[in-house]
């Protein structure tokens, strides 16, 4: 388990809220607080700050001609269900079906259509697929300054 970089027990950041404690994962400031939860803490009165954020790109693969194709007809396969399921309102019987399933085929070829033009007019720049997500150096766990006292409790354990 993860100790908190620092702990300072109601130190003054503004004049309405206290550091309870500091972490360096989000998952251990939310620990904390779901732990004052756990406990009847009003947690209203706590608030977690993210400091220093900064982006993370986590390169998930190689991206290829093939694979955008196939992604692309993914997502217009979805799309084209949500066109048909809209225009099957007018429909009923076995013409429902058909009509569902001629727009996911229409949608799943155009779909694979742009993906794959999408990536071939790229010439290689970016071959690979990634995730991109937003993280901080620090999480503080701040209460407000009425409850500090009662909140300290809760950084000993």
């Amino acid at each position: 388990m993860t100790e908190p970089a620092t702990a300072p027990v109601a130190t003054q950041t503004t004049s309405r809220s206290s550091l309870l404690a500091s972490f360096a994962d989000y998952a251990e400031a939310q620990r904390l607080v779901d732990r004052m939860s756990d406990d009847g803490f009003p947690v209203e009165h706590v608030r977690i700050i993210g400091d220093g954020v900064r982006t993370v790109e986590q390169v998930t693969g190689r991206m290829t001609r093939a694979k955008a194709a196939l992604s692309g007809a993914a997502g217009g396969a979805w799309f084209g269900v949500l066109i048909g399921l809209l225009f099957g309102l007018f429909t009923s019987g076995v013409a429902w079906a058909w009509m569902l399933l001629l727009s996911l085929v229409i949608g799943a070829f155009w779909g694979a259509v742009f993906g794959f033009a999408a990536h071939w007019t790229t010439r290689g720049k970016r071959d690979f697929s990634s995730v991109m997500t937003l993280e901080a150096r620090r999480y503080d766990v701040l209460v407000d300054g009425a409850h500090a006292s009662r909140a300290s409790k809760y950084v000993l354990r």
